[in-house]
Parts: structure tokens; C-alpha cells; sequence
């Protein structure tokens, strides 16, 4: 009796918007590829793909991995965790099928894979299983400093990575014992972030950038920004080395 050889999982880093910032060995992962899954909001097929779409072969089987929620539920209601955890367990069984089929299956992620991207919760739960590669990408703090030409950090300065969606509280603690950061996850958090920015004595030296590296981008001083709207694709700089000549 022949026995169906497993198939392989990558996780592939897209990064952040630019498609020409995918690397080789990403785009070598595509062609290699017989199912591509990618995370995306219904109704659309999420940035990510739209990075890769000039890669992908016309034989290729899409598996759209479609959240059930986003934002109209708070993340730490009990309905919103209990819909997502259950959104992963059914995105990992979809893709399971694919590699018990022999299929490699590549799964996009926008920025790097390991670092607050969504194929985490696969890898977690396949990559003991399954013969796996995880492909880095440019993240998008790195496309954004690179944009806009901010150095961030120099010599000994600490940098933090602060999600936006952190309590005013913390962030103002957590800015105000760090050199520089890295503010994710802005959207609707913005005003929140500026106050915390403006209690901690950065605010100045904030740099706000939204879809950092993409066609339609725009960067501006955080403190000359006359609005709070912010979309998903969103961050917000803070530079240190302050001794800069």
C-alpha cells in the first residue's frame, strides 16, 4: 500500500504594500505552491493577495480564509474571542485537508508571518504536523521608517512595539520608559495614541504614516495632523537618538 506523502506548509511574508518589497525566495514559494490561502475581511480578498497577484499562476487553488468578525465586536468580549478562536480552528482544518492531500500549501501574510500576523495561528497549530516553511517578509515599521527616511534608533536606544490598542494608561507608561517606538494597530485608536504621545512628551517627534510603502501612501508630523481618521493601515513613528548631529 503507497502512502500520500504529506504536503508542505509555508508561511509566506508578503511585506508591507510595495509589491516590488517581496523577496525572491517568496515569490520562488508561489510558484511552488498548489493552494494559496490568504486571510481577508468577506467581500474582499485582502491586501496581501493583492501584493502577489502578478505571481500567481493560473492553475493555482485559492482558499480565502474569511473572519467571521473584525472590529464591530470589542476583542476582549467573550463573543468576539469565542468566534475567532473558533474561526482558526476551522481555517487550520481547511488548510489540513490540503496538506493530507500532498498539496503545498502557501499562506500569505502581510509584513512578516511571525510578527502579528494571522498565520501564526496556523503555524501554532499545523507546523508540528506538517513539514513546514516559514518565508520572513519587510515589515511594515521597517517600510515605513525606510519611506520617510526617519533613523529610529542608534547606539544603545531601546525601541518598543506598542499595539494602539493598549489601555491610555499603559501606553503613556510604556512610551514614557522608552527611547523610540513603533505604534501599530492605529485606526480608530488614534486620538487615544495622541494623548498618550502628548502626556509622555513625544508628541513632537511622533510621525504618523498610513499604508506605509502602497500607491496611495501618506505621511505626515503627527502634531501637524488636523484630524484623527486613520485607516487599519495605519502606524505611527517616534524616533530616538536624540543626539543625532
Amino acid at each position: 500500500m503507497t502512502v500520500q506523502p504529506k504536503g508542505r506548509l509555508i508561511g509566506v511574508g508578503t511585506g508591507p504594500g510595495d509589491p516590488e518589497l517581496l523577496t525572491l525566495k517568496a515569490v520562488r514559494a508561489l510558484g511552488e505552491a498548489d493552494v494559496l490561502a490568504h486571510f481577508a475581511k468577506r467581500g474582499n480578498n485582502g491586501n496581501a493577495r493583492a501584493i502577489i497577484s502578478e505571481h500567481l499562476k493560473p492553475e493555482i487553488i485559492e482558499l480565502p480564509l474569511l473572519y467571521p468578525v473584525t472590529t464591530e465586536i470589542d476583542k476582549e468580549h467573550a463573543d468576539y474571542k469565542s468566534a475567532i478562536t473558533g474561526f482558526y480552528e476551522e481555517s487550520a482544518r481547511a488548510v489540513a485537508e490540503h496538506l493530507e492531500a500532498g498539496r503545498t500549501v502557501a499562506v500569505l501574510s502581510e509584513g512578516d508571518p511571525l510578527f502579528y500576523g494571522s498565520y501564526m495561528h496556523l503555524h501554532i497549530r499545523l507546523s508540528h504536523r506538517y513539514p513546514t516553511e516559514v518565508i520572513p517578509g519587510v515589515t511594515a515599521m521597517s517600510g515605513c521608517w525606510s519611506q520617510t527616511g526617519l533613523p529610529i534608533v542608534q547606539g544603545d536606544d531601546v525601541l518598543s512595539v506598542l499595539p494602539g490598542t493598549m489601555s491610555e494608561f499603559e501606553l503613556t507608561r510604556r512610551l514614557a520608559d522608552t527611547d523610540a517606538a513603533v505604534i501599530m494597530k492605529v485606526g480608530r485608536n488614534l486620538p487615544k495614541i495622541r494623548r498618550a504621545l502628548e502626556a509622555s512628551g513625544k508628541l513632537e517627534r511622533a510621525m504618523y504614516v498610513e499604508r506605509g510603502t502602497m500607491a496611495n501612501t501618506a505621511s505626515v508630523k503627527l502634531s501637524e495632523k488636523a484630524d484623527d481618521i486613520a485607516p487599519y493601515f495605519a502606524i505611527v513613528l517616534v524616533p530616538g537618538w536624540a543626539g543625532r548631529p
